[in-house]
This record gives C-alpha cells, sequence and structure tokens, in this order.
C-alpha cells in the first residue's frame, strides 16, 4: 500500500477483493536470480562460506555486484551472517543459490567449489575472471585454484600448507577475498581453508607480468599467512583485515601516522629477519617518507597522500654488482643509486625522483665505460684489457657527456636510506 497515494475509501468488498488478487499476481511474477556471483575489485568486500561446526554461513548478498562491492568494501564485510544450521534467507534466496551452484558445476565441473567460485575484477586484468577453487578428486588429488576466462586458464594460484598441517587432507575452502593488502596497488587474494581439523590462512600477493609478454602472477606469502593463521582468533576475513591494517583500506587511512603503522605492521609480520624503520624527509613537503628493509640486503620506501599509501621502492635489493646501497638527497626530491659491470670495467650512476603519480621514475643515467671499447660490443674483450683504468668516457642517457655534466647531476649531499629503528620504536616516533 506504501506505493498508492492515501484518500478516503469506501470500506466496501469490492475493495477487499481487489487487494487480494492484486497480492496473488505479485507474488506469481516474482522471479529466481540466474546470475553468478561478483565479487569487488581491489578493495573489494570478503566473499566468505564457513563450513566449520559451530561457526557462522555467511549471507549469500554478500556477494554483490562488482561496482557496489568495490564502493562499500567495508559494509561487505559487515553484512549480517546466519546461525550455522539455519537456512541462509528465505527459501527463494537458497534456491537461487542452489541454482547458482548448479550452473557452476556444469561449467567448471563437478570438482568445482561452487559456492566459493566468484567472477572478479582483478587489477592484474583488463576484464573480470572467475575465480575457480576444485577439491581433490580423481582426475586431480590436490586442491587447486585457478583464475580462468572462458575455458581459458590465466593463472593457478598454488595452495600454501602450513607445514604442521602436511599430510592433512583438505576438508574445505570457508572464505575467500580480494584486496589490496601489501598497499602495492595490486589485487592480493587470501583465503581460509580447513585441512583435517584445523584452519589455515593464507595471502597470495598479486603481481602484473615482468613484461609485456609475461602474465600475471600470485605469490604465496608464507610467513605472513603463518603469522595471520597463529594470532587471528576468530579466523575469518574481517578479523584479519583488522589484525592488518585496523579494518582500513589503502585510501581510507586518516593521517600518514595511521597508515605508516599499518606498513610496518605489515613489514613486521612479513619478515624472517629483523626489520628496520626509519621516517625521512625525501621532497620538499611536510610528509616523511619511511624506510623499511633489512639494512645490507633490500630497503622498500612508501610514500603518503591523501588517505593513501605509495610504494616508491618495494624490496629493492642491493650489496652486490657494486651495487651499495640507495641515497637521497633530503628534502632533494632526489635518489643516486651506483651499479657496475665486468668488476668495475663499466660503471652506472642511476638518479631518481618521485612523480606526479607517487611513483619513483627515473631522471638520467650516466654510464662510464673505463676501457677502450674498440669493437664496440658493450664489454672488455681480452685484448682490451690493458686499458681499464687508462681510458674513460661517459654518457647521460646515451649521450657522450662531459664531466662537469655528469657532476652537475651530484650536486647537494647524500645519504644512504637505510634503517635506523625498531617497529616499537617507530611507532613512538608515529604517535
Amino acid at each position: 500500500m506504501s506505493n498508492h497515494t492515501r484518500y478516503h475509501m469506501k470500506k466496501n468488498s469490492w475493495f477487499v477483493l481487489a487487494l487480494l488478487f492484486a497480492g496473488v499476481m505479485a507474488a506469481c511474477k516474482k522471479e529466481l536470480p540466474t546470475e553468478f556471483p561478483k565479487a569487488g575489485a581491489a578493495g573489494g568486500g570478503a566473499l566468505s562460506s564457513s563450513r566449520e561446526t559451530g561457526d557462522p554461513v555467511s549471507d549469500p548478498e554478500i556477494a554483490q555486484p562488482a561496482e557496489q562491492t568495490a564502493a562499500q568494501p567495508e559494509d561487505a564485510d559487515a553484512k549480517q551472517e546466519q546461525p550455522a544450521g539455519d537456512p541462509a534467507g528465505p527459501p527463494a534466496q537458497g534456491a537461487a543459490q542452489a541454482q547458482k551452484e548448479d550452473i557452476l558445476k556444469k561449467r567448471f565441473g563437478e570438482s568445482c567449489i561452487a559456492e566459493q567460485t566468484f567472477e572478479a575484477e582483478l587489477s592484474e586484468y583488463s576484464s573480470p575472471v572467475f575465480f575457480v577453487p576444485f577439491a581433490p578428486s580423481g582426475d586431480n588429488p590436490e586442491f587447486t585454484v585457478r583464475l580462468m576466462q572462458g575455458e581459458q586458464v590465466l593463472a593457478e594460484i598454488h595452495p600454501y600448507v602450513p607445514a604442521g598441517l602436511s599430510g592433512q587432507a583438505f576438508q574445505s575452502l570457508d572464505a575467500v577475498s580480494f584486496y589490496d593488502v601489501n598497499y602495492d596497488g595490486n589485487t592480493d587474494v587470501v583465503w581460509i581453508a580447513t585441512y583435517g581439523t584445523t584452519s589455515a590462512a593464507s595471502v597470495y600477493y598479486g603481481y602484473d607480468g615482468d613484461t609485456e609478454e609475461s602474465a600475471p602472477y600470485f605469490v604465496a606469502q608464507e610467513a605472513l599467512s603463518d603469522q595471520i593463521s597463529a594470532r587471528v582468533t576468530p579466523l575469518t576475513i574481517p578479523e584479519i583485515r583488522t589484525f592488518l591494517s585496523g579494518g582500513k583500506k589503502n585510501g581510507r587511512f586518516s593521517g600518514w601516522q595511521e597508515a605508516y603503522e599499518a606498513v610496518g605492521r605489515l613489514c613486521e609480520l612479513e619478515a624472517s629477519e629483523e626489520t628496520m624503520y626509519d621516517l625521512i624527509y625525501f621532497d620538499a613537503d611536510d610528509i616523511p617518507e619511511l624506510v623499511a628493509g633489512v639494512n645490507g640486503y633490500y630497503t622498500s620506501l612508501y610514500t603518503y597522500s591523501g588517505g593513501t599509501v605509495y610504494p616508491l621502492m618495494d624490496g629493492w635489493r642491493y650489496g652486490a654488482m657494486g651495487n651499495a646501497g640507495y641515497e637521497y638527497c633530503p628534502r632533494g626530491n632526489r635518489l643516486r643509486n651506483y651499479n657496475s659491470d665486468y668488476a668495475g670495467a663499466i660503471m652506472y650512476a642511476t638518479y631518481m625522483e618521485i612523480g606526479d603519480s607517487h611513483t619513483m621514475n627515473t631522471v638520467a643515467e650516466i654510464k662510464t665505460v673505463n676501457f677502450d671499447d674498440v669493437n664496440q660490443n658493450g664489454m672488455p674483450d681480452e685484448d682490451e684489457m690493458d686499458s681499464i683504468g687508462r681510458y674513460g668516457v661517459s654518457y647521460i642517457n646515451g649521450r657522450e657527456a662531459t664531466q662537469e655534466e655528469c657532476a652537475a647531476l651530484d650536486a647537494g649531499e647524500y645519504v644512504f636510506i637505510q634503517g635506523t629503528k625498531t617497529f616499537e620504536e617507530l611507532r613512538n616516533a608515529l604517535r
């Protein structure tokens, strides 16, 4: 009656009959939905269907259309859940879910875990893909996960099984989520699976192909997965998000202090060695950059803007091939790095800066050839060895340059980028 304007009407018998007839017609026209479940883009909500005794069964409406999930990722995680054993919604909704699962099994095979199969928008791909898990079967004795478009397998994610559960039979895939866990802008995959009687979480970082010809891929984060499984109780996707970042997704941090603490917490969980941190002023603004890494091996550098963390350097390694590390000019927005080939016969100096897109961009590269490359093959041959150290020519971005031009790029004082604080010391500095 809410759709009708309320007029003063006579309460006569023909009006009552009309209402009854309209209700019957509306019920007859109700149809069951037939679309596949969809997961959101990077940052989308968790999609779960717990099968543990006593654990809640997720509301099927959590599988929202991609655009709605992407717009409200945290709301999707907070959907109302229902007690185990109770129907997940009214009978019509349960029938619709069964119909969807039947369609998926017909499409992908009987071993497809239909209740955890989703069409997802992942940043690594230009169009939606299907996340398709397969239970062990006669054809394939292992739990398997594939990303598919049509009949094409785009990638296979090799499930990580903790050492303590090795040999335990796969029982169920209990929850799946797609979002950017490590703040690099790529969609990662998190799931919870049960082996034997024990549930465990596993995290897989997503990467674009290294070249235009190579395909995207996903790498299991073993140390991070083990830490989550051991420390998160109850083991659910919303609790994992709360544990990692206080429930905040990248883009919604209230300030750089909150954002950098979340990054530091993640680094602590990822690393098998002691990670050190620092706050430095790489460019001229008043927000510092966060340094994180294992000194002598690798370093990462993060910047912050408008609620979002951006990785400028993601695990950049050094300590070999003449690479002693990465230096910066405080507040000068300039990074310098030295490398060498052929025991110093060829030297490289690379200069980089933070660009408008919050990425570290190469400004110039000086290549110095310290031998007489007579045949111009780019390497010292046996008959050219005697000229090493007695000859030198430098090029800036491939153009021969003078010493003065090269020296101009070195203007200012440079300091090595390395950690000086433990995580607890970092947290104190952020307060």
